[in-house]
């Protein structure tokens, strides 16, 4: 195919007809981007369980509905897996001293045998839009981005509520400063627990949502969810900042948060569209959270070496005049 050809094939059309998934997907992907935020930002912590409870949750999911469960019911009931493989893995952490990002492997490839186990050992199970009334489904594309809006809204509201609360600040302190934190009474070690755990929790919720929106579960749905998240967190927060600066507060942050998971998918959507080689999209998704990273700490070094040179630049102005 020569050039004009492959620019003919590129239809507007096409691209805004399929958007409207990609949206759908991001809200989704939003909620694992806030829970991924709980444990990156808030408690500076790399956890990498989420791989697996994300895959929990779907399996949960879909084998409850299969079993007559409803919709709702089943994601609360994947929500409670979560919580209980968080916890699993603040356990690992603060009682047997293992490092969090070890705890969270560790965590996520045992899950992986359990997942196995819920779903009847198979890699994957289906439900149908068909045969059952889901929350959502990727047949109703407009049903679902409502859906999922007032669900990343709700979530958006407790998170914002609970965070303002006495435990809630608690579980920020301690990310920001365990050793004040800890000076002023707070058990660091519970807080880690709790905010893994809340973390895990929403991501199975997510994962339990994706399910039904798929219409199946897969052995190896997670994989990559900690970085797709840690690419909605990193992008949200560059265009918050960008746009809001100083006035960027908790409820903007969350906000923000959950839209970089929309951004993402409205970027795989472009990229499906251009016909590019998705095989190299976990790759741009790496450069992408890698430059992103480096960002805050090359802006920092800048800083201090245009403040360095001031300074240098001062004293040898004033060792000029004494001389």
């Amino acid at each position: 195919m020569d050039i004009t050809a492959y620019f003919q094939s590129l239809t507007p059309l096409t691209l805004l007809n399929r958007l409207p998934a990609g949206i759908a997907q991001g809200l989704i992907w939003g909620i694992v981007a806030l829970g991924v935020y709980i444990t990156f930002r808030l408690l500076d912590i790399a956890d990498l369980s989420v791989d697996g409870t994300f895959c929990t949750g779907g399996a949960v999911t879909v084998m409850l509905i299969l079993a007559g469960w409803n919709p709702y019911a089943a994601v609360l009931v994947a929500l409670v897996c979560g919580l209980i493989a968080g916890v699993v893995t603040g356990l690992l952490h603060t009682l047997l001293g293992i490092p969090a990002i070890l705890a969270g492997i560790l965590t996520q490839y045992a899950l992986y045998s359990l997942n196995l186990a819920i779903m009847d050992m198979k890699a994957n199970q289906a439900v149908s839009v068909d045969k059952f009334v889901l929350m959502l489904s990727s047949r109703f594309v407009t049903y679902s981005i409502v859906v999922g809006v007032v669900l990343v809204a709700v979530i958006i509201a407790v998170l914002y509520l609970y965070f303002g609360t006495e435990q809630g600040s608690a579980i920020r302190a301690t990310g920001c400063n365990q050793q004040m934190a800890g000076a002023n009474g707070i058990n660091i070690n519970l807080m880690k627990v709790i905010g893994l755990a809340l973390s895990n929790g929403i991501v199975a919720l997510a994962g339990g949502i994706m399910t039904q929106f798929q219409g199946y579960a897969d052995i190896n749905m997670g994989r990559g969810a900690i970085v797709i998240g840690l690419a909605a967190v990193i992008i949200g927060e560059v265009i918050g900042d960008a746009l809001f600066r100083k006035h960027m507060n908790f409820a903007l942050r969350l906000t923000f948060v959950a839209l970089g998971g929309v951004i993402y998918y409205i970027v795989v959507e472009i990229v499906l569209w251009l016909k590019l080689d998705t095989n190299y999209l976990k790759m741009l998704t790496a450069i992408i959270v890698a430059i992103f990273l480096a960002v805050p700490y090359l802006q920092k070094m800048r800083i201090s070496s245009f403040k360095k040179a001031g300074k240098n630049a001062q004293q040898t102005q004033n060792d000029g005049k004494e001389a």
